[in-house]
């Protein structure tokens, strides 16, 4: 009697719990069929003790997913321009490495320059998971809405390299001191022509970067302070006219690009001869245009020519006499902080940083992370890449 008597009071009250849990809503007809309630009853603490199984488990595996973390475990998202260029390569390599090593998934995509392309591939990144994005941009402005859904979800943003603009969803910014690197190309052709004590003029044309990357004005505004003074004086004399960031502007750092260029700036200017002395070009993809068409179109005295990056192609005209510099930029050191950076991240603490004066992107200074850059040449270069093993000999015959 007292087990029919169970039997029907359980009934009765899971069809109670059937109304509650459907929040009023169209249900199924409660059993009051006695057996059912009888075996029901029966296997209640069977259900009882499922639930308790899986509420431990999912502590467990809460706990598990904290410990990874802290150890170093979790899902990064890396973005990059393009293949394009040598360095980005390199960049997202050392990157997916030692993210690797740290313990990390990492997610690397390349948007073969195209602005869609990588908001498509960042928004992919943010719904798979990614706690941290390191975002080396395409265009620093054209990012702000998918960062905003990264904000939203809780997902801290790394800017890599290239400042991202007008969006307040960019936690640090990891890169090279960039006003030094064009503070270091201009010293290198005034002190090459020694522009202090000789008395010139001196010919020389202007090549930066796209007018999309923020690094390019940095680049540009660091040999200009060096150099201006001396356009201003005359003692440096800029032919083509063309010397304003927007005239000089190379769009996507493409090398077709500055290489028509120049051909333009050569036929109107030194065909006849007249001699160039030096070209300032903010990185190794627009000096390799310049001197292509050099190579083409000029037959004067060869000028001073600077670059970025060391890419295997410049350094190869480096050594044959084609390229004076190249700024090096030991993309591992720079992989190496942004790890560390994910790593303070990742385990709730802030990212070591050496600058919170100088990067402000419409939105506040963000606290920056600047490697310091150096500059190779002949004389140099087989020690800053050769016997630290960034390349090998044989990369550079």
């Amino acid at each position: 009697m007292k087990r029919k008597l169970l039997g029907t009071f359980l009934s009765v009250a899971m069809a109670a719990s059937m109304l509650v849990g459907c929040g009023g809503g169209s249900s199924a007809p409660a059993t009051t069929d006695t057996g059912a309630a009888e075996e029901t009853a029966t296997e209640a603490p069977a259900a009882e003790e499922t639930t308790e199984e899986a509420a431990t488990e999912e502590t467990a595996t809460e706990e598990t997913a904290t410990e990874d973390t802290a150890a170093g475990g979790g899902k990064v998202g890396v973005a990059m321009p393009t293949k394009d260029l040598q360095r980005w390569n390199q960049d997202g390599a050392n990157m997916e490495q030692q993210l690797k090593d740290a313990g990390y998934e990492v997610d690397l995509q390349y948007a073969s320059n195209d602005i869609a392309t990588q908001v498509s591939q960042i928004e992919n990144m943010i719904s798979s998971g990614a706690q941290v994005l390191v975002i080396a941009s395409i265009d620093g402005d054209s990012l702000g809405t998918v960062l905003e859904q990264a904000k939203e979800a809780g997902v801290s943003v790394i800017a890599y390299d290239r400042l991202i603009m007008n969006s307040d969803a960019v936690s640090y910014y990891a890169t090279f001191d960039n006003y030094m690197v064009g503070t270091k190309q201009g010293e290198y052709i005034r002190d090459q022509l020694d522009l202090d004590n000789t008395d010139g003029p001196y010919n020389l044309e202007i090549f930066t970067g796209d007018p999309g990357d923020n690094n390019a004005r940095f680049f540009y505004g660091g040999a200009m302070d060096v150099l201006k003074p001396y356009i201003d004086e005359g003692k440096l004399v800029v032919k083509s006219g063309q010397v304003e960031f927007d005239d000089v502007a190379t769009a996507n750092w493409a090398t077709e690009t500055a290489q028509s260029r120049m051909d333009a700036i050569i036929s109107a200017n030194y065909a006849d001869g007249t001699k160039l002395d030096a070209v300032l070009c903010s990185n190794d993809s627009t000096a390799l245009g310049a001197t292509n068409s050099l190579e083409a179109n000029y037959t004067g005295d060869w000028p001073i020519i600077t670059g970025q990056d060391c890419d295997v192609a410049n350094v190869k005209n480096m050594i044959a006499g084609k390229q004076s510099m190249s700024i090096f930029k030991d993309t591992r050191d720079l992989a190496a902080k942004t790890v560390e950076m994910v790593d303070a991240i990742m385990k709730g603490s802030d990212a070591p940083v050496n600058d919170t004066e100088t990067y402000d992107n419409g939105t506040g200074v963000i606290p920056s992370y600047l490697c310091e850059p150096v500059f190779a040449d002949v004389n140099n270069y087989k020690e800053l890449l050769i016997d630290s093993g960034y390349y090998t000999e044989d990369q550079l015959q």
